[in-house]
């Protein structure tokens, strides 16, 4: 067995080679912002579980260093405690590293967060050099002063690691006004026309749901999305915007893609984009993706008129053979909204819009009460289809789009409290029937592009709702 001096000099030469390796890492492999191999994605993702070993390990260090002072059996604790850090931090670091390379991140935000990573773990490992000299009197403010810098090193570090996984603006998005102004935190948008449908609306999208992985600090597959230009220049694989093809815009195929495809997005399992945020999206770049646009043709919104308290529909579990049956096979399917039946159902036509008519819609009647939104756009279905429809009491959303209805029955509608988005673009909705639109009060996104009633139906429908106030 080696000596106690020699095992030192041996723990010490490894550890340092460790270092240094893992300061190396950062100049062999470079971060391209391209995917690697899966397995460095398999074993990256533990970063997040094996991080948070080594942050309690260093908030605990100091307390049993001063609690130390008065019980041994503490500082000796202490001396293990901070060992151990040193392996947590070296192995956290490593996977962080298989995370970022193997996902294909890149961006200034990654950057930082793996210099403070690796930085962190040199100061770990100089507080346990500098450790036996201050227990024995020597040099007695530099373990203290190390020690002090790893736990402000630790903060940043970490404050870098949570604007990567929730956005820079994640502590300051619901901050108050007040407490905004005064310490000048969260504010300023980044967009320079603050009126332009791209501001209020495409760009709001990318801010809640994509600038975590698309924005300055963090940049999947050279992409950023917080800023129009950044944008229009489109990252890895080319392009992602294509003014007027929105079907053939590499970002629109993306966030519509089935939520378990490999390339669907958001990514990493955030929740998809609401569909009217999908049909922001397409009808923007339909009509050029202009930056400074105020208003889509045919696509009118009340923003003053806040979104309505979701009311949770009835159970549909007596119903749930008959959905899995749907779920296998061919033809239209009911799908949940989510894990909870309060949430409701969403009636799926895509897979055979073009056989599923008036009489296949009539047969979900016994569904209606449970159905949230009606996915129906290029179906069959004609303007008979308003009377079935109206017996879904708790529809939020209906696609219509690209179908033969004219409006003609619209009003029909008017009993669906809920009924708060509607897309009737590329059909045959006359003026007359678009005009109906105003008698359903709880409509906030109304959709007539490509129709008759396009050219003179905005100034109604862009009013704000009348309500009674006490």
């Amino acid at each position: 067995m080696l000596p106690d001096s020699r095992r030192t000099r041996v723990l010490w030469s490894v550890s340092l080679a460790l270092n240094i390796s893992l300061l190396l890492l950062p100049f062999i492999f470079k971060f391209d912002g391209k995917p690697h191999a899966d397995w460095q994605q398999f074993l990256g993702r533990f970063h997040p579980l094996a991080v948070h070993l080594p942050i309690g390990l260093l908030v605990l260090l100091p307390i049993l260093e001063v609690m130390g002072g008065s019980r041994h059996s503490l500082r000796e604790a202490a001396e293990f405690v901070l060992g151990l850090c040193f392996a947590c931090c070296l192995g956290a670091a490593a996977l962080g590293y298989l995370l970022a390379f193997g996902s294909g991140d890149a961006g200034a935000g990654v950057t930082r967060h793996m210099w403070g990573g690796i930085a962190l773990t040199f100061c770990v490992l100089f507080c346990v050099l500098a450790r036996r000299a201050w227990l024995a009197g020597d040099a007695p403010w530099v373990y203290p002063g190390l020690l002090a810098s790893v736990l402000v090193l630790l903060t940043w570090t970490a404050d870098q690691g949570g604007a990567l996984t929730h956005g820079s603006n994640y502590l300051t998005q619901y901050m108050p006004a007040s407490i905004k102004r005064l310490t000048g935190l969260g504010a300023a948008g980044r967009a320079p026309s603050a009126g332009s449908f791209y501001v209020r609306h495409i760009d709001t999208v990318f801010e809640t749901n994509c600038v975590a992985c698309h924005g300055e600090g963090k940049v999947k597959g050279g992409l950023r999305l917080d800023s129009y230009d950044a944008l229009m220049k489109g990252g890895k694989d080319g392009a992602v915007i294509v003014a007027g093809q929105p079907d053939k815009s590499l970002l629109v195929v993306r966030v519509t893609l089935p939520t378990d495809h490999k390339q669907f997005m958001p990514a990493e399992g955030k929740p998809p984009l609401r569909p009217e945020e999908i049909n922001w999206l397409k009808a923007w770049i339909e009509q050029g993706a202009s930056p400074t646009a105020t208003q889509l043709a045919g696509v009118f919104i009340r923003e003053e008129m806040p979104d309505l308290p979701l009311q949770p529909v009835g159970d549909y579990s007596a119903f749930m053979d008959d959905i899995h049956r749907m779920a296998e096979g061919q033809g239209a399917k009911l799908v949940s909204v989510s894990s909870k039946p309060a949430d409701g159902l969403i009636l799926n036509t895509v897979d055979v819009a073009a056989s599923f008519g008036d009489t296949q819609l009539a047969q979900f009647n016994k569904y209606a009460p449970f159905i949230v939104e009606a996915e129906l756009g290029r179906a069959a279905v004609t303007d008979a289809s308003f009377a079935t429809l109206s017996r879904f009491t708790h529809l939020r959303s209906l696609h219509l789009e690209g179908t033969a209805v004219t409006g003609d029955g619209l009003e029909k509608l008017a009993s669906l409290s809920q009924l708060s988005y509607i897309n009737l673009s590329s059909t045959r909705v006359t003026k007359a029937a678009a005009a109906q639109l105003d008698s359903l009060k709880s409509l906030r996104h109304v959709y007539l592009y490509n129709t008759p009633a396009q050219p003179e139906s905005a100034g109604n429908l862009v009013q704000p709702v009348a309500r009674n106030t006490p």
